[in-house]
């Protein structure tokens, strides 16, 4: 069955137009999914929409959009006034300006799209704005309206098609300051750098996304085809970490050795001083709650130990028991 079309409309090139299609370029349909059943009778569940003040179902002609702006207070959009403001993009790719692939932030792309000529006529336009993209090298970007949404598309070569990928607003991208604000500047030796460029230039190899292996995926047809023939499902036990503390250095040259497929160790930085190991636990000890070892416990004043009746006041307190 062909591929049905996201956006039918015009690609258009100042004054040379044709009409395209657009479809996606990625599909998850043939990824393994879930319904949710009930347990007890094995019936799927059904959602039902209803008013959340009333609690009855609300049919879907009287389902609208609404914006709000204070508690259980909306502003009602209809379609319409949706479809008005979309503009010329609803119909057409407006091709507005050229730029270097480079100058795309990676953080700006979505998702990827391919665009075709619709129908018998149009091919030779659709081929002359093609060819001279891909003469240009650069990319073409527009805007296009898809779910009622306009969005920035930026349209290259691809084969004897094209790819268009949408693009997301600045609005919508997040600063990396708020977050690597924190990161600490560290000096790197020229030897670590060294060990870690052997290690990069060992694992080197040209792009084949035919070797990416989804292992969950497979796991879980497995899981299924297990059930389905009635195979008793044993729980599997957490694997361990070797969990040995090693510095960089020794992480980088037991890499480079190839002990990098074993058990991974935890890589700290050398300590500052050896750390005590920590006593063992005697069974049926009780947990008790102590302060952690730092300026907090050292100030808090230690509770002053109960005095010890000596020998002598001992023998006395003995003595006038017996003779009472």
């Amino acid at each position: 069955m062909a591929p049905r079309a996201n956006w039918k409309g015009f690609l258009r090139l100042s004054l040379v137009t044709c009409p395209v299609a657009l479809y996606p370029a990625t599909s998850e349909s043939e990824k393994v999914s879930f319904n949710q059943i009930n347990r007890k009778t094995g019936h799927r569940i059904k959602y039902s929409r209803v008013d959340a003040e009333t609690g009855e179902e609300v049919a879907s002609d009287d389902i609208v959009k609404g914006y709000k702006v204070d508690t259980d207070t909306y502003i009602e959009v209809t379609k319409d006034e949706l479809d008005d403001i979309a503009l010329e993009s609803t119909h057409t790719i407006e091709i507005d300006e050229f730029v270097p692939r480079t100058d795309i932030d990676s953080r700006y792309l979505i998702r990827p799209y391919y665009l075709v000529p619709d129908g018998k006529v149009g091919h030779d336009a659709f081929a002359v704005i093609r060819e001279t993209i891909r003469s240009m090298d650069k990319v073409a970007i527009g805007r296009v309206v898809l779910t009622n949404r306009e969005h920035i598309i930026a349209l290259e070569p691809l084969g004897k098609g094209l790819m268009g990928t949408l693009l997301r607003y600045p609005y919508e991208v997040r600063s990396e300051d708020e977050y690597f604000d924190d990161i600490q500047d560290v000096k790197i030796t020229g030897d670590m750098l060294d060990l870690a460029k052997h290690i990069v230039e060992k694992k080197s190899a040209d792009f084949q996304p035919e070797t990416f292996e989804d292992h969950y995926e497979a796991a879980l047809i497995e899981l299924i085809n297990k059930k389905r023939s009635g195979v008793t499902i044993a729980a599997k036990t957490a694997p361990k970490s070797s969990g040995n503390v090693i510095n960089l250095m020794d992480a980088l040259k037991r890499s480079l050795a190839g002990e990098g497929d074993k058990a991974p160790a935890v890589v700290a930085a050398a300590p500052k001083a050896k750390a005590k190991k920590p006593k063992k636990r005697v069974e049926g000890q009780r947990e008790m709650l102590l302060p952690i070892s730092g300026k907090k416990a050292k100030d808090e004043p230690k509770k002053a130990e109960e005095p010890k009746k000596s020998d002598k006041t001992a023998r006395t307190t003995a003595r006038s028991r017996k003779a009472s």
